[in-house]
This record gives C-alpha cells, sequence and structure tokens, in this order.
C-alpha cells in the first residue's frame, strides 16, 4: 500500500489487521530501522520463529533489501505480507525486488467526502484539506501548524535524508513556485527561472515530486499521438491544504 505520509496507511492497517498474531515491523522506529538495515534476514528468522497470520512492515522502501526475504518467504513458506512505503523513489533508485507478479498494488489518498460523513465540510476541505489528523483538530491555529510541520517532515525525512536531491535550498524554493503552478501546463523553462535554477533541475524535482507521492502527473490528451506528444503535462499536488501552504 502506498500512500503520501498522514495519509492513513498505517491506522488503516492496525484497524483491519490488529490481532495477536501479527506480526508488525515498523521502520520508522530508529531502533527497528537499524536492526533490520544491519541484518535485513532477521526477518526471515522472525517470521519462521511461529505461524504469524499476517507480516506488516510500515515504511518498506527505507530499508529495500527486506523485498528480497519477502519474496523467498512468499515463494518458500506461503506467508502473507502487508507492505506500506510513502515513496517509490528509493525503491526505484536501488533497483528494489518490487514482487512483480506476487502483490497487489494499492493507494491510499487523503480523505473523501463519503469517507467523512457528516463531518465533511467543504469550506475547510477548501482551505486546510483533508489529511486524516487534521479531522482531530478544531482551530484554525491547529489547522496551519500541523500543516507548517508536514512540510518541513517532509523536506527533512522524504528529502534531506534520502538524499533526494544534493542542494535542499533551491528545492525549497521551486515547491513554493510548484505550488502556485498546481494545475496548470508546466512549462519547465519559466518555473526554473522563478525558483532560480535549470530547466533539468526543475524536470527532476517534479520527478521527486511523483516519486515521494506528493503529486502526480496529467499527461495531455488529443486524438493524434504525434500532438500529444508535443503538449505540456499538469501537475496536481496530493492535497488542498498542502498545496496552499506551501504558497
Amino acid at each position: 500500500m502506498f500512500g503520501p505520509r498522514g495519509s492513513g496507511k498505517s491506522s488503516l492497517i492496525k484497524e483491519l489487521f490488529s490481532k495477536p498474531n501479527t506480526l508488525w515491523i515498523n521502520l520508522l522506529d530508529s531502533e527497528n530501522y537499524r536492526q533490520y538495515l544491519a541484518r535485513p534476514q532477521l526477518l526471515e528468522e522472525q517470521a519462521l520463529a511461529k505461524p504469524w497470520d499476517w507480516i506488516v512492515i510500515d515504511e518498506v522502501q527505507k530499508v529495500p533489501a527486506l523485498l528480497d526475504h519477502v519474496h523467498n518467504l512468499i515463494e518458500s513458506h506461503h506467508l502473507k505480507f502487508i507492505l506500506t512505503g510513502s515513496s517509490a523513489r528509493k525503491l526505484k533508485r536501488d533497483g528494489a525486488n518490487l514482487l512483480a507478479g506476487r502483490a497487489f498494488v494499492n493507494f491510499l489518498h487523503p480523505l473523501t467526502s463519503w469517507e467523512l460523513k457528516s463531518d465533511f465540510q467543504l469550506d475547510k476541505i477548501l482551505n486546510w484539506g483533508s489529511l486524516p489528523k487534521l479531522t482531530h483538530l478544531e482551530q484554525e491555529i491547529e489547522y496551519r501548524e500541523f500543516l507548517k510541520a508536514y512540510i518541513h517532515t517532509y523536506i527533512k525525512e522524504e528529502i534531506k535524508e534520502e538524499q533526494a536531491v544534493r542542494n535542499i535550498e533551491p528545492f525549497v524554493k521551486f515547491l513554493e513556485v510548484a505550488a502556485q503552478m498546481n494545475g496548470k501546463i508546466l512549462n519547465y523553462s519559466k518555473i526554473a527561472r522563478d525558483s532560480g535554477t535549470n530547466s533539468k533541475a526543475v524536470e527532476r524535482y517534479y520527478e521527486v515530486l511523483s516519486d515521494t507521492l506528493i503529486g502526480f502527473f496529467l499527461e495531455p490528451y488529443h486524438q493524434s499521438v504525434r500532438k500529444r506528444q508535443t503538449q505540456h503535462a499538469k501537475f496536481y499536488f496530493f492535497d488542498i491544504g498542502v498545496t496552499k501552504a506551501l504558497n
């Protein structure tokens, strides 16, 4: 299950699979992360120690080597796994085993009106977005501080720690410009000028946003394939509140 940070992946899985016979491995926990990074084979030792119903690995992209062991346990012992991730970048970069043909891929997005039901407030959603944690807050200053912290965490954990970009300052400026361009036809040269960088860097930054699930490209459509290839895509951030907080 892929989804941006804070979209509720862990909470949903805990709600559905919080049984005594579930092995839960949280790689956001620093001690767990160090253990599995040093000894990925620890997963097989724990998985075979008892007959688990499910094995959950939260934020699996932090230790891509675990996926080879997951593959082996599925093939050799028919064990069942639930894997979550908030970034596909490290998996792609490290050539990780993506379990092709052995896993269903699902994406979790911010809350919808159907999920919120009677708690759905259009004005609130348009101003602050619909990340699940916002539903527990009541005041505008809390919404604002939460979104500010969310952006800070994204830059710190997803970008700095995974070394997605070499120089963080131009990327931070790019984020502001990209938020202003949300939903508009992309002009890399113009965005580069406004961000104080070059068009190649801008293309790479947008790939980072896409790989870390902060947004997605909407490719141009035309009946003519040749004309479609000459047109530019649009880029949409995944949440209105995050987009506005970046401006």
